[in-house]
């Protein structure tokens, strides 16, 4: 891939190879990771998309019917909804991220089918969907801050901060996020939120702390959870 990538000259291959032997991950160094069967373009420091998250994805593309509004936060790259634009019926579409890098890359990945928002959480969405979103998708960080250290060197190095640390107990994030998505949801609405098997209890009970029903899916295949539910 490396080769195919730096075909240019052998200065640029060398500059590629170099690259990842100091760490960059490869995704990275050829400019897109592959989702879902897909191609979604990924820049410097933005968070690469895992292949675990095709299950939040899977998840919510079971929900989508078509004119739904849906929302997806802490979008990163915007792999999770440019797959729901690509795989699933016409809706629309908002992504939101903290981090400009990412909402610059997402909008890349969405061009116009969908509109990019760059602020915290649910601050920049317009005040007029209040009530009124059908699917929130949210893979927000869920690391527990002293367990960044142990990650891969791709990662902890060479992904932003702010797209891995959940706080203590890596529930910090998801805990903003539930206090605040029943009153987003439509009263047929769904939240669906990726999180460890380890802390999949823990994300049901915030669930049920912030008024929505929660079930949890698990996937031994791809070693992923996600949490979803509507309002109670």
């Amino acid at each position: 891939m490396l080769l195919e990538q730096g075909a240019g000259s052998a200065e640029e291959l060398e500059s590629l190879v170099v690259g990842r032997e100091s760490g960059v991950p490869l995704e990275t160094l050829l400019g897109w990771a592959e989702f879902r069967g897909r191609r979604v373009l990924v820049a410097p420091g933005v968070f690469v998309p895992r292949r675990r998250t095709g299950l939040l994805a899977a998840e919510a593309l079971a929900l989508l019917r078509t004119g739904d509004v849906v929302v997806d936060l802490c979008c990163g790259s915007g792999a999770v909804g440019s797959a729901l634009l690509a795989e699933g019926p016409a809706t629309r579409m908002y992504l939101c991220d903290i981090d400009p890098a990412a909402t610059a890359c997402a909008a890349r990945n969405v061009g116009t089918d969908a509109t990019v928002l760059t602020g915290d959480l649910f601050a920049p969405l317009p005040a007029a969907l209040l009530g009124r979103i059908d699917v929130l998708v949210a893979n927000a960080p869920y690391v527990p801050t002293d367990d960044i250290a142990l990650m891969p060197p791709e990662a902890r190095q060479h992904e932003a901060r702010i797209a891995l640390d959940g706080g203590a107990d890596g529930l910090d994030v998801q805990r903003r996020i539930l206090a605040d998505a029943r009153q987003w949801l439509s009263p047929a609405g769904t939240l669906l939120v990726e999180t460890s098997e380890r802390q999949a209890a823990a994300t049901a009970r915030l669930f049920r702390a912030g008024g929505l029903l929660p079930r949890v899916v698990r996937s031994p295949e791809l070693d992923a959870t996600v949490v979803a539910g509507g309002p109670a």
